[in-house]
């Protein structure tokens, strides 16, 4: 391996010299910043420059950017092993340093810039093998049809990368050829001699080549000629005479076909037909399907027909491209078409204003109030006649002529509000026709319920004899509406002879404790009343019993008293035994 390395650096000097670079000054000098120009290609192993350093420099080294290419002798060649590529790297940033025996730097490192010069070694080529663009029929000569792009490797705006376009080829040659032209440098492709008819020759195709000083490319372009809108939908006829229907024809079913034709490309915006009904149906309840492959139109009821209010309506169409026509091209009159439609009467059940009709009163009006109304109309002007369906609770009546809604009864929100019943609209005399609405009636709150226990106090005890005052907790309620908040209720003690054995205090809005003054109790049945105020308008207010046998063990019930009804009723949600 040794002896290889003498003889490569010996044939690099040997190249060296034969070559001239060793004369001094031109291909040789001391360590200092330089810049070399080299061509992208060349031979590799050609000698760069020879570095000479003084002593103790024994030998250089060389870093940077040297891409395993650049290489440097002990002696200061450098030189390189590899054909230089421009479009990899065009700058080679390169550093050189002398050192002594012991490896140290003893001169520089010192910048040195390797300018790879670009050659021609680079084809053209464009971003994709076949293109496609278009152009309308009629177009006039000069319009842009689009631009073609190819890119070359080779350095920017220098001659190994300035691209020529030109048309190689044109087929087919109809109806002559030289029909299109493309820029030399832009690439542009463009309309060239005269305008284009797609009855002629629907796509041309073109071979076109872009090249530089030393190099071609071919490339392939469909150009495809597109029908413009020069044409108007035509009728077939312009008067389809007369139809009849009844007025309760089904809405979606088709009552008329018509067809109009168009001379334009086939299954395009051009030659496509919408229909559109435009005069004689202010109500929009006809409408015009058409058919994609045919452009046959079919008529149809969108909303049902009414010969009260239209009995005889002279309907005009009109057919038209969704494509706009071109400039100077309008339709005119075998654009449209007409019919006149007949409708026929067909008696009809009576008709609510409305489906659902609400009112709302307070629970406490009087009876014979009127609470609502309803109203109906019969299309054929007939009379009619209300009555009610539903009513469970026996509260309402309907005027039979107005539709005027009463109350004959007393109202309870609390039974049920709303109050749903059915209106029934049916025609006087004719088929006796009907028809159903919901009248819907809100009761608003009346404090008409007093306060009660909650729920049942059973089995409520403490032992006796009391070592420390007992108590318990109670609940009131009552059947009434309240705010978010809840009820309020207040709480006291009913019979002043109890006052100095009992006493009740408020705990919430709901919650009252019951509790004892002292302990001094006999063994006997107590009955101790409490009374409770709801605080409403109007207040109402009753009084609850409690009732207790005090033994080894106290058992304590509650009674609720409403006026002269002494009711069993001992309820509380969170009762807890006396406690002693």
């Amino acid at each position: 391996m040794i002896l290889q390395a003498h003889l490569h650096s010996l044939c690099l000097l040997m190249l060296y010299l034969a070559t001239g670079y060793g004369q001094e000054g031109k291909f040789s000098g001391p360590l200092k910043p330089m810049t070399f120009s080299i061509y992208e290609g060349q031979e590799p192993s050609q000698i760069i420059f020879q570095f000479k350093a003084n002593p103790p420099a024994v030998t250089f080294e060389l870093t940077g950017e040297t891409d395993n290419i650049f290489k440097i002798e002990r002696e200061g060649l450098l030189y390189y092993t590899k054909a230089l590529d421009r479009e990899t790297r065009s700058t080679h940033n390169l550093q050189v340093a002398a050192l002594d025996a012991n490896g140290a730097i003893v001169e520089g490192p010192v910048p040195i810039t390797i300018e790879v010069k670009d050659v021609n070694d680079n084809r053209p080529t464009f971003l994709q093998s076949k293109y496609e663009g278009s152009v309308r029929q009629n177009s006039r000569p000069g319009n842009s049809i689009g631009t073609l792009t190819a890119h070359d490797s080779d350095e920017e705006n220098t001659a190994n990368s300035l691209l020529n376009y030109r048309i190689v080829e044109q087929t087919p040659k109809l109806p002559m050829d030289g029909l299109f032209l493309i820029q030399t440098y832009a690439g542009m492709l463009q309309l060239a001699k005269q305008s284009l008819k797609k009855q002629d020759t629907p796509q041309y195709n073109l071979t076109i080549e872009v090249s530089d000083k030393d190099f071609k490319t071919l490339c392939f372009v469909q150009i495809n000629v597109i029908d413009i809108n020069d044409q108007i939908p035509i009728f077939e006829k312009s008067d389809y005479g007369n139809l009849t229907l009844a007025e309760d024809t089904n809405v979606g079913s088709t009552i008329l076909t018509i067809q109009a034709t168009d001379a334009d490309e086939p299954f395009t915006g051009s030659s496509k037909i919408l229909y559109h009904v435009i005069k004689g149906d202010s109500e929009g309840r006809l409408g015009v399907d058409t058919d994609p492959h045919t452009n046959t139109g079919y008529v149809i009821i969108k909303k049902p027909l009414d010969f009260e209010t239209a009995a005889i309506s002279n309907i005009v169409f009109k057919a038209e491209n969704p494509e706009p026509l071109v400039f100077g091209v309008t339709y005119n009159a075998s654009s449209f078409a007409k019919f006149t439609l007949f409708v026929t009467d067909v008696n009809e059940a009576p008709e609510f204003s409305q489906y659902v009709f609400q009112a709302k009163v307070s629970e406490d009006v009087a009876i014979g109030t009127k609470v609502g109304n309803v109203t109906a109309k019969d299309p054929e002007g007939l009379d009619i006649s209300y009555s009610l369906r539903g009513d469970t609770r026996g509260w309402l009546k309907i005027d039979h002529v107005t539709g005027e809604i009463f109350s004959v009864a007393p109202l309870d929100r609390e039974a049920g509000s709303p109050y749903r019943v059915q209106v029934v609209a049916t025609e006087v005399g004719g088929s006796s026709l009907s028809s159903v609405s919901q009248f819907h009636l809100i009761l608003t709150d009346v404090n008409d319920n007093p306060p009660r226990l909650a729920k049942d106090y059973m089995d409520l005890y403490f032992c006796h004899p009391l070592s420390a005052p007992g108590s318990l907790i109670f609940e009131a309620t009552d059947d009434d509406q309240h705010l978010f908040r809840g009820p309020h209720f207040t709480f006291s003690i009913a019979s002043e002879s109890l006052q100095n054995d009992w006493q009740v205090s408020k705990i919430n809005g709901t919650h009252a404790r019951l509790s004892t003054r002292h302990t001094d109790f006999e063994e006997k049945e107590y009955v101790v009343s409490i009374r409770i105020n709801d605080g409403g308008r109007p207040p109402l207010e009753s009084t609850v019993s409690l009732t207790g046998i005090i033994l080894a063990v106290v058992f304590i019930r509650m009674k609720t008293d409403k006026g002269k009804d002494n009711v069993e009723s001992a309820q509380a949600s969170e009762v807890k035994p006396l406690r002693s």
